[in-house]
């Protein structure tokens, strides 16, 4: 969904979910059609694992493609899991097709990022062509510094035990790429200090390995303001900002030939703007069903030390809450499909609209669903409203409403098969029926607690498909269904080898 960034810049969020792991990333379109486009990989401890997110990237006229460092709930360096490197795969899938669809080359490409992001960029720059290469305070161990500063990221990467051998492995990787001299004609731009505390161990040896590089520049930062590692990198940003946007224009600051001007003010977005489409982070109802609200009901006098949020978010991790387009609070949905949270904190006297949506473990959001209510001083606690999704605009449809349903399983955009079981929840219904490009595949009765499955009892062909869920009551009616999409594998793939 898009949202403005400080300053105003907007970003569009998005999960690429075409590799083996999902990937979470963020994009803002070029200032004026400049044709270039950085890559942002992130560092340690930055809020949402998004590095260079706090607006510093806004006066720089390219596209911009911020990439989450998050698999599974750890930091990868972007490179395995437990040595298994789809992982990197699948980033590298990421950039080369919003790269693609933005009609770009790798010569108009920057990859950019510090300390563990700079590891990254460096790596990915180097590996897989890329012209430009922003490398800030790197580690070239990464397998030892892991191993000694971030004993969970160590044994995400490297595996249960952190062995030796397997630290070693990536140990060797940046140095050894760096040896290969695979891309000797990238300009590389690479910012370290003395008074940085890893210098001696992670960068200063291996400063040799660039010297047949034909654009290699070291920045070498040396200040009494510099006490420590990260301070490199912030004292250096208003020349970091200049030479990212030199890198834009297509000038890169070396001795010969340069390109300056790099704008295509009227060229065709359509490319891009159907992958961010289709990889948007925020799904439609049919795919990712909202949350239903059983508490506080919409329009409702509540006591000012409540509400108590409840209610189901099936498919979600967890439920996340505004208002006014600040966060008020998430929480966790329970293996049964439910959820609950509250405030903490007295509401404030009036009226109030929080927006609320469920969150898929891949990153994925569901559509925003809006909960009016009243707070007052002395106002008595509503009674218990069964659990009903509220539309755009908060109306909820009391009484003698439609069944309704939402799908569990297969989750949006899941990998599966060739069996497929289907689960979920279905309020007011007592069966659900199945269809598939309107065809009836089969039906089943609605458990005593609105629970569902269904086995189909054959193998699934190959490939994409999506499926109508559609809820019956007691009379017959069919209430809106839902639809769930999933990829079935073949065989082998579903065993594992792939």
């Amino acid at each position: 969904m898009p949202s403005p960034a400080k300053k105003g810049r907007e970003l569009i969020q998005g999960v690429d979910a075409s590799g083996t792991f999902p990937v979470q990333y963020r994009f803002a379109h070029a200032k004026g059609g400049n044709r270039h486009l950085v890559v942002v990989f992130a560092n340690f401890a930055v809020p949402e694992d998004y590095g260079w997110s706090n607006g510093v990237f806004d006066p720089v006229r390219a596209n911009i493609l911020w990439i989450k460092d998050r698999f599974d709930g750890h930091n990868s360096y972007y490179l395995c899991r437990g040595m298994d490197f789809s992982l990197e795969s699948s980033v590298a899938g990421l950039i080369f097709r919003v790269m693609e669809a933005l009609g770009l080359t790798r010569d108009d490409v920057t990859m950019w990022g510090g300390s563990k992001g700079g590891s990254a960029a460096l790596y990915f720059g180097l590996r897989y062509g890329f012209r430009n290469i922003v490398s800030l305070v790197p580690q070239f161990l990464v397998g030892t510094y892991v191993r000694k500063v971030h004993p969970k990221v160590a044994t995400f990467m490297l595996g249960e035990g952190v062995p030796e051998s397997n630290v070693r492995a990536v140990d060797a990787i940046i140095p050894d790429l760096v040896r290969s001299e695979v891309n000797r004609t990238a300009n590389i731009y690479l910012l370290s200090s003395p008074q940085d505390e890893q210098y001696p161990e992670q960068v200063e040896p291996f400063l040799g390995l660039f010297q047949r590089y034909e654009n290699f520049n070291f920045v070498f930062s040396e200040s009494p303001y510099i006490t420590d590692h990260s301070q490199v990198t912030r004292r250096n940003v208003p020349f970091l900002m200049g030479l990212v946007n030199m890198l834009a224009d297509g000038v890169a600051p070396r001795l010969g030939m340069v390109r300056n001007g790099y704008e295509q003010p009227d060229r065709d977005r359509s490319g891009i703007d159907s992958y961010l489409a289709a990889t948007s982070v925020l799904k439609s109802a049919d795919v990712f069903p909202p949350p239903l609200v059983t508490d506080p009901v919409p329009h409702s006098r509540v006591p000012r030390s409540g509400p108590r949020f409840t209610g189901t978010a099936q498919g979600a991790a967890k439920v996340s809450l505004w208002e006014h387009g600040r966060f008020l609070g998430q929480t966790d949905v329970a293996a049964d499909g439910t959820w609950s949270w509250e405030l903490g904190r007295a509401w404030s006297q009036g009226k109030h609209l929080v927006r609320l949506y469920g969150v898929h473990a891949a990153g994925y959001q569901t559509e925003r669903v809006e909960v009016h209510f009243t707070a007052e001083e002395g106002a008595a606690a509503p009674a218990r409203a069964h659990p009903v999704q509220a539309p755009q605009g908060g109306q909820v449809p009391r009484g003698g409403s439609a069944p309704r349903v939402v799908v569990s399983a297969p989750e949006a955009l899941q990998q599966v098969g060739p069996a497929v079981v289907f689960r979920g929840f279905a309020q007011g219904a007592v069966e659900v029926r199945f269809r598939e490009n309107g065809v009836l595949l089969g039906a089943v009765a609605v458990g005593a607690d609105g629970g569902w499955a269904w086995d189909s009892g054959w193998p699934w062909a190959e490939g994409m498909h999506a499926v109508d869920v559609g809820p019956v009551d007691a009379n017959g009616m069919e209430g809106p269904p839902a639809s769930t999409q999933f990829a079935v594998l073949g065989a082998a793939a579903a065993a594992g080898y792939y």
